[in-house]
């Protein structure tokens, strides 16, 4: 990972004010970026050996109102692992497909952004459908199935498939 120049001031400022303090509250959005966010300031602060032995918490609100504020700060929690495992995926997944089809994008549509995730998977299964329907050899057939009784009253059913240009 590398850290921009603006946001390694930040990182360094949240160092130095965590020296002075008895722990570290992480408070970034409540959703999958926002929880890698908050790992992702976490393991910058442990590389610069700022934390020691200070405790880490992090809360989580959706409204910037004082019960909302209040309730979290009641609630704190660790990092929850499996929405940054969640992140880390969808990071994987940009660089698989998003990254590679934006370009494309770009250049057959100017002005156009980036080609999301939900995108790109779709034009991907149209492609794919394309490609078979592109592959697809018309051959014609026949099902014929019958009825058939034989001359003391018993019935059997006959079935015949026939394909063009084939011998039966």
């Amino acid at each position: 990972w590398a850290v921009d120049s603006a946001s390694a001031k930040r990182l360094t400022d949240i160092a130095r004010a965590v020296k002075e303090a008895d722990g570290l509250i992480l408070a970034t959005d409540p959703d999958r970026e926002g929880e890698a966010i908050s790992w992702h300031v976490l393991e910058v602060l442990k590389q610069k050996r700022a934390l020691k032995d200070k405790k880490v918490s992090r809360v989580v609100f959706n409204a910037i109102t004082k019960n909302s504020i209040l309730e979290a700060m009641a609630n704190p929690r660790q990092i929850d692992a499996p929405l940054v495992d969640a992140y880390l995926a969808r990071r994987a997944l940009d660089y698989l497909v998003g990254f590679t089809l934006s370009p494309v994008l770009w250049r057959k549509l100017p002005g156009a952004r980036s080609a999301g995730r939900v995108q790109s998977v779709a034009l991907r299964l149209v492609c794919e459908r394309e490609a078979e329907i592109e592959r697809f050899v018309r051959e014609e057939y026949w099902n014929i199935a019958a009825i058939l009784g034989t001359p003391r009253n018993e019935t059997f059913e006959a079935r015949l498939t026939a394909y063009e240009g084939r011998k039966l």
